[in-house]
């Protein structure tokens, strides 16, 4: 028997995108050009209604900006959007809360919206009205009755900070009675409620892909209490998310006719399309799609091809980045390596030609790969020997390797970002974007264990999930394990936090894009893996199938203009 019939397999699902299949999606120029003029259209017709808003229905305004936020319009009102919350602001000064009389759903929407847009918002503003003040701990009976300002108040948990124990309580006290309550909502035929509820409680607003729940969110404005929402803004979302689709389309075709590869091209583009949806950043997408594919085959090679020797040959070439350290190896692992190199080097070249970086960046994007693969080999090591490591050990390495969280940041750090603006890769080494991608990788490691830990261990890849290692480590269920890894997620989401707007001075409308980029890219792994792996379950019926035909290839219907 040779080496060739020793190496094992990972069972993958095959590849269930055909090239014909993908060069087919367009949308016809003449549709595109007739989006975009009803879109301006509707643009014009939906800044009315900003001004139509009381100017003292500070709710009214609250839920407009929501909608607008969750419709996916936010860019085309900022505004409007800055001048309704700053009077929001003025109004939580000018006068004194125990005078203001407003619900919980109130209170709860303005904490969401002025967090997220960077206003300094204290998690005190609900001690007065809501709280019992000795135990610091929300009363039932002055929130129970309000089950949308119950969702809010889950939804401002998940924004909450390091040592902001109200924000803790508030997540505790919100999760427990709209639970309990989930029944009654079923067994009263209240649809609308029933679905918003169970939307927050599977994943909340801020963990999730903004544009991955357009479509959701426009079904849900189109019916039940959220109908006052003016039929202009449903409609401009309608067309946008066309529009935006079409080009998304574009930028598929494209990435389809890569020659190295056509698995998994559409899951990997899926990813790349959540760091970044905007029109301006297509190439960016098709790079990171490209990184994204690497990332996946050389995952390959460590986790299932590479015997241990191999491996070792195959990490120090990487890290050399020299050619002549793979001639011995299998021909798979040559063409991985070549494939590797001319991928690298385009990509300098077209982030060199587009945003005037200079000579450094090359050796940034080599010293990633080399510093991904050589923690990919500590992995395999572990494997190997069987060895299960501490999950302090194991989170250590995790979150260079298989998170690939860094690969993708210094790529996307590079490729939307100019050289003048950023002074050079010195940028990415200030403390605030180093600790963002630290904690952005381990959410993107810990959401990867959870979804694929199952088919890991079936593989006999024992040491390579967090859950493996805490039941080791901690003699506990697996229940129990990821129990305790959903606990790790959310308390590194509260030091994310800290760097999307903890500390920020100047109201802004969105954090800064690099922050923006990257903070998506631990969304994109909560969306990839929630229902398993988004990578290796190709099945008909995987959710992720049904996600990607709803947003790359089937359009909303319009009504005639």
């Amino acid at each position: 028997m040779t080496k060739q019939d020793l190496r094992r397999s990972a069972n993958y699902k095959p590849n269930i995108w055909e090239y014909g299949f993908l060069q087919s999606l367009s949308a016809k120029d003449q549709e595109i050009r007739q989006y975009e003029v009803r879109a301006e259209k509707l643009k014009e017709e939906a800044k009315l209604i900003f001004a139509e808003v009381a100017g003292d229905d500070l709710v009214a305004k609250l839920e407009l900006i929501d909608s607008v936020r969750k419709l996916g319009l936010a860019s085309f009102f900022e505004d409007e959007i800055k001048e309704a919350l700053d009077q929001v602001v003025s109004f939580f000064i000018g006068k004194p809360i125990s005078h203001m009389k407003c619900g919980l759903h109130f209170y709860a929407l303005s904490f969401r919206l002025l967090r997220q847009h960077g206003y300094h918002v204290s998690q005190d503003m609900f001690i007065d009205e809501f709280m019992d003040k000795p135990t610091r701990s929300f009363m039932e009976s002055k929130c129970c009755g309000d089950t949308l300002g119950l969702v809010e108040l889950f939804e401002d948990s998940h924004l909450g900070l390091e040592h902001e124990d109200i924000m803790e309580e508030a997540n505790c006290f919100s999760a427990r009675i709209l639970k309990s309550s989930y029944p009654s909502l079923l067994l009263h035929h209240d649809k609308d409620l029933e679905e918003r509820v169970a939307h927050a409680l599977e994943l909340p607003i801020h963990w999730r892909v903004q544009w991955f729940d357009v479509k959701w969110q426009i079904k849900v404005h189109e019916r039940g209490r959220a109908k006052k929402v003016d039929k202009a803004l449903i409609d401009l979302a309608k067309v946008n998310f066309n529009v935006v689709q079409s080009a998304l389309q574009k930028d598929l075709r494209q990435i389809s006719r890569l020659d190295f590869t056509r698995d998994r091209i559409v899951e990997s583009f899926l990813c790349s399309v959540g760091l970044a949806i905007e029109p301006e950043f297509s190439g960016f997408r098709i790079r990171l799609t490209k990184v994204i594919i690497m990332i996946l085959i050389l995952d390959d090679v460590y986790d299932v091809y590479g015997s241990l020797e191999e491996l070792k040959q195959f990490t120090a070439a990487i890290d050399k980045w020299n050619a002549r350290k793979v001639d011995k190896l299998p021909e798979p692992m040559k063409l991985c390596f070549q494939t590797l190199t001319d991928i690298t080097e385009d990509i300098s070249i077209e982030i060199q030609n587009e945003r005037g970086w200079d000579h450094e960046v090359q050796p940034h994007l080599e010293r990633v790969w080399g510093d991904f693969c050589k923690a990919m080999l500590v992995e395999a090591k572990w494997c190997r020997d069987g060895r299960t490591p501490s999950l302090k050990e194991y989170l250590t390495n995790g979150s260079v390797s298989t998170s690939s969280g860094t690969v993708i940041a210094v790529h996307s750090f590079c490729s939307v970002l100019d050289n003048n603006t950023t002074r050079g890769m010195k940028g990415l080494s200030e403390k605030n974007h180093h600790h963002l991608i630290h904690n952005v990788c381990l959410v993107i490691r810990l959401c990867n264990d959870i979804g694929t830990s199952k088919v890991e261990q079936e593989r006999g890849e024992a040491a390579s999930s967090s859950i493996a290692c805490y039941m080791r480590e901690a003699n506990t269920t697996e229940e129990k394990a990821k129990d305790h890894i959903k606990g790790l997620i959310t308390k590194v989401w509260k030091k994310i936090n800290e760097q999307c707007f903890g500390r920020r001075q100047p109201p802004m409308i969105t954090p800064g894009l690099f922050v923006d980029i990257t903070t998506n890219m631990a969304r994109v792994a909560h969306n990839l893996y929630q229902h398993g792996d988004g990578f290796g379950g190709q099945d008909h019926k995987h959710h992720h199938k049904k996600q990607i035909l709803s947003l790359l290839v089937h359009p909303l219907k319009l009504e005639s203009s």
